[in-house]
């Protein structure tokens, strides 16, 4: 995985989640895998964080300008379904679905719990969220005990990268559009 040692103003965190134990919510652990063979700008670091979302808050604490999490998104899609989505901008509709709700996803300590706890360390250190956090998403088909995607989530695998690679590779990484 690429660590950087860029200037944190301009670092940007990839985090994959979920838990590989539950079958489609491997999603975005497997999605933050794939994503590594490929060649990143030096200021992007990938971790898989699996299930350890304190773990996540407290290194979002060392400074990111962006962070771009990848995570099984259950929104009532088709399942495969891939989404983009803007955390805290509940107006914006997302290149690939249009964005209805802050609801990330069913974890003990999903993304939308990380943020909170975020937010409450960042006031209490003195540390800076980032400006930006983006959720690259995937309709799971079963969250159901066992090691495995689904065939519709693991054929969306490809999709969910190549959006990551165009939002890294993206001019001051705006958002782009995205084509199906």
């Amino acid at each position: 995985m690429t660590v950087s040692q860029a200037d944190s103003a301009e670092r940007v965190l990839v985090a994959g989640v979920g838990n590989i134990f539950l079958g489609d919510d491997g999603f975005g652990v497997e999605a933050l895998r794939r994503l590594g063979e490929y060649p990143l700008p030096a200021d992007v670091e990938l971790v898989d964080f699996g299930v350890r979302g304190v773990h996540l808050a407290y290194q979002l604490l060392d400074g990111y300008r962006m962070l771009v999490l990848l995570d099984a998104t259950a929104r009532g899609g088709v399942p495969g379904t891939v989404y983009l989505i803007e955390a805290g901008d509940q107006e914006q509709a997302g290149p690939l679905e249009q964005v209805e709700s802050a609801v990330l996803d069913g974890h003990r300590m999903g993304p939308d719990a990380v943020l909170a706890l975020l937010a409450t360390l960042s006031a209490g250190t003195g540390g800076t969220p980032p400006a930006r956090v983006l959720v690259v998403g995937c309709e799971p088909a079963s969250l159901a005990e066992g090691i495995g995607l689904s065939e519709p989530v693991a054929a969306a695998v490809d999709e969910a990268v190549a959006v990551v690679r165009r939002l890294l590779a993206a001019p001051r990484r705006c958002v782009e559009p995205v084509n199906r």
